[in-house]
């Protein structure tokens, strides 16, 4: 799986203009799956997320997880993390799970994090949204977990 964790003092997701899912301090996660992804890839993401040592700590290092400072995640899927533009200028989504794989991996993602996480809204799969966001930092960790 493909992941883009964005640190954020807020944020949220629009869909046809209504609120689907926002969040104060915690973390965006955009999320795309690979052909080869798995639930247990899934899982793995979601520990990650959850362990993911990105807040400050007293010494302003950064050593607190989400959980840690008590954020929220706003996960939302994002096909086009999977983007190959070597061969050209139009991108290539070959490297995304078909949409049937990338859904229910998106969904295992959101459930996994929401059974263990107080705080988790999230986008639409396959839906045309607009993501508002106040990047804390900046602090952009791309992530690339596999089986």
């Amino acid at each position: 799986m493909l992941a883009v964790v964005q640190r954020v003092a807020q944020a949220r997701v629009e869909i046809a203009g209504r609120i689907a899912g926002e969040i104060d301090v915690g973390l965006l996660v955009f999320v795309c799956a690979e052909p080869s992804d798995t639930d247990a890839v899934a899982d793995k993401l979601v520990a990650k997320l959850l362990k993911l040592r990105v807040f400050a700590d007293d010494a302003g290092k950064m050593n607190r997880s989400v959980c840690d400072v008590q954020g929220g995640l706003l996960i939302v899927s994002q096909f086009t993390l999977a983007a190959d533009v070597s061969g050209g200028n139009r991108p290539s989504f070959t490297g995304a799970a078909p949409p049937e794989l990338g859904r229910r991996l998106y969904e295992r993602v959101v459930a996994g994090a929401a059974a263990l996480h107080p705080r988790v809204a999230c986008g639409e799969f396959g839906a045309d949204m607009r993501v508002h966001l106040v990047n804390d930092g900046p602090v952009t960790i791309p992530i690339t977990l596999r089986a």
